[in-house]
């Protein structure tokens, strides 16, 4: 499977599950619990949950990401590849401390 073949499974699941509908295209609110999955890896990390636990938060991220991309009919594929090309050629930390 592919990344924008996953975007499309993520989609479609959280159309088929009621995540999307009238009242729902509230991209905001989808970034913000894009955010909060990020939080919750991190407080997995932070307790010292495990790898299992940070990786399921983890795929939390990415599924949502593709839930969202898969909405906005964003080449996921093709924006992740053109940005680590991109980042390639980008200095040493990108130039900033950390």
């Amino acid at each position: 499977m592919n990344l924008n073949q996953l975007v499309q499974e993520a989609h479609q699941n959280a159309v088929e599950h009621g995540f999307w509908g009238p009242g729902r295209q509230n991209i905001p609110e989808k970034l913000a619990l894009i955010h909060s999955e990020v939080s919750e890896a991190l407080e997995a990390h932070r307790n010292a949950d495990g790898i299992e636990a940070v990786a399921e938060e983890l795929a939390d991220v990415v599924i949502r990401v593709g839930d969202l991309a898969g909405y906005m009919d964003i080449d996921l594929e093709n924006a992740v590849l053109k940005k680590m090309a991109q980042n390639k050629s980008r200095p040493f930390l990108h130039g900033k401390r950390y």
